[in-house]
């Protein structure tokens, strides 16, 4: 379960302080794969970020009983001059998980190579990418986050993606920040909608995908 009491959040435009979410109390229920929808600039990923802790709220908290991911694939958090290596054994070390089953695990799932013992700051973005998936995907999470699924790779890379992350989600839920909701509706069985700092919960994703586009035509 996530929680969020009287949570706000802006972001500072042109000098002005625009809210992305405005004193928001609600509960992400466990058990429910969430799509977060909103108009470009509604603060979706912001809203992820806050959720995995990763940025700080104005006021107001955030409450977690779960154990949650970062934004699947967000590479912002390596060391670039620690190898690839070493940057998974600092999460092993934060997330309580075996050291030596996560770097075998994300060494053979990355297809790095010897760029795996290299400094991260030598790496391709793609690259970067590659062991930031396999990294999120080594750690069993109770809900994944997801900023727009990004496949990397070749095509069968691509496909080893999509299995591992939907047999993770077997038992995990998911939320995703998408703008198809086709794929918003392949993940997701209920939604938020985010709209002028505000959020709204909706128990059926096709519900939460027709306000959403409802407030689209009344832009």
């Amino acid at each position: 379960m996530i929680r969020l009491e009287q949570a706000t959040k802006f972001a500072r435009t042109k000098g002005i302080n625009k809210p992305i979410i405005d004193h928001v109390s609600l509960v992400l229920p466990r058990g429910k794969s969430i799509g977060l929808l909103g108009r470009n600039g509604a603060g979706k990923s912001t809203l992820l970020r806050l959720i995995a802790g990763t940025i700080r709220l104005d006021s107001g908290k955030i409450i977690r009983r779960a154990k949650i991911s970062w934004p699947l694939g967000f590479q912002g958090s390596f060391q670039g001059t620690m190898t690839g290596e070493q940057n998974v054994r600092f999460v092993a070390r934060i997330y309580g998980v075996d050291t030596r089953e996560l770097i075998a695990y994300v060494e053979d799932f990355a297809e790095l190579g010897p760029f795996f013992k290299a400094p991260v700051g030598t790496y391709s973005s793609g690259m970067k990418a590659r062991l930031a998936f396999g990294l999120s995907m080594g750690v069993n999470f109770d809900y994944y986050l997801v900023d727009e699924i990004t496949a990397v790779g070749d095509v069968n890379f691509k496909k080893k993606c999509r299995v591992v992350f939907d047999s993770r989600l077997q038992e995990s839920d998911v939320i995703m920040v998408s703008h198809s909701t086709a794929t918003i509706r392949d993940y997701c069985d209920c939604g938020v909608v985010m709209e002028n700092g505000k959020l709204t919960y909706y128990d059926d994703i096709e519900d939460a995908i027709r306000a959403h586009n409802g407030n689209m035509k009344e832009r």
